[in-house]
């Protein structure tokens, strides 16, 4: 199969590219530099046909739809779409070309969760101008293959990690090493509240492997969206006890009201903690299993230790 792969370098595509082209498909990549950003460049990924383009750029002007028109393929995978426009340029470009057409979603278009596990033919109440756009690109394209058989499908990812790029931390944050630091050490840690909110990370070879499973069983993938998530979410407390854990100490927690927390973690991650505090993600997987064979090779606490192993094995966490 000939396979574009738009944004193929990232933290998705690095895993993505060489699971297609070691299956033996045809795969053409569409990024701003030929290499890429989280898996070996040796491994799987001789026989890719780059495309160097700089999307945002390009998208300014007629040359990303006309860019877009002139390349003949099979299925698409788009990696890199934010906006409704985006994703009507890109339908008006393969419309009666292609026979996939895999969008990148995002679990932030579900909103806070009200109902847990989430499932994906629950209402969507996105609340982040991110999560509203996903949304409505999900809706327009579901739309399109009801109407007329656009041959969309949608998977939603959780919080997107992988060996080199780092989870959300136990805290809810993204501060570098420094929490890890804290907990492997028995320093305090501070949590939001009662530490309940959970988080749902995913790894990056896993959305590389739903989207593969879209493309060989693509009759059961049409039309249909695809939380894409670890096997089960966890809380703020559960995560950073298995991270202590795994130094072998147990976790030092102090807990404050939300709106406090900026004093103790600065304001820069308090806003962090409390978008995934006000959304505390939690997202069944059941549908992909039933449909796809979907199965996560990496639970939550499987994400940490391969991130840790890399922190200390580049010298970033010392102790």
């Amino acid at each position: 199969m000939r396979i574009l792969v738009i944004g193929g370098t990232g933290h998705i595509g690095s895993y993505l590219v060489p699971r297609l082209t070691i299956a033996g498909h045809e795969v053409s990549v569409v990024a701003r530099h030929a290499k890429p950003q989280y898996t070996d460049a040796r491994l799987g990924w001789k026989r890719v046909k780059w495309i160097i383009a700089d999307r945002a750029a390009e998208e300014r002007t007629a040359a990303w739809a006309q860019r877009m028109r002139s390349i003949d393929v099979d299925a698409v995978v788009d990696l890199l779409c934010y906006t409704p426009e985006q994703s009507r340029v890109m339908v008006e470009a393969f419309r009666g070309r292609v026979t996939h057409f895999i969008h990148c979603g995002t679990v932030w278009a579900y909103g806070p969760s009200e109902r847990v596990p989430y499932e994906e033919h629950m209402e969507r109440r996105p609340i982040t101008e991110y999560g509203r756009h996903k949304a409505a690109i999900e809706a327009e394209l579901s739309d399109l293959f009801r109407r007329e058989g656009f041959p969309a499908a949608i998977v939603h990812p959780g919080h997107i990690s992988g060996r080199r790029w780092l989870p959300i931390d136990p805290q809810g944050s993204r501060d570098g090493v420094d929490v890890y630091r804290r907990l492997a050490t028995g320093q305090a840690v501070h949590l939001p509240d009662d530490g309940l909110a959970t988080i749902h990370h995913v790894h990056g070879d896993d959305v590389a492997q739903m989207i593969e499973l879209c493309l060989i069983r693509r009759e059961a993938s049409l039309g249909q969206s695809f939380s894409t998530v670890a096997p089960y979410a966890m809380s703020l407390v559960g995560c950073c006890r298995a991270v202590a854990g795994m130094f072998g100490v147990e976790a030092n927690l102090a807990f404050v009201p939300l709106d406090q927390l900026a004093r103790h973690v600065g304001e820069r991650s308090a806003g962090i903690i409390r978008e995934h505090v006000t959304h505390s993600p939690c997202a069944s997987i059941d549908k992909a299993r039933r449909l796809l064979g979907y199965s996560p090779r990496f639970t939550t606490e499987q994400i940490y230790a391969e991130s840790l192993d890399y922190l200390l094995e580049s010298g970033q966490l010392t102790l």
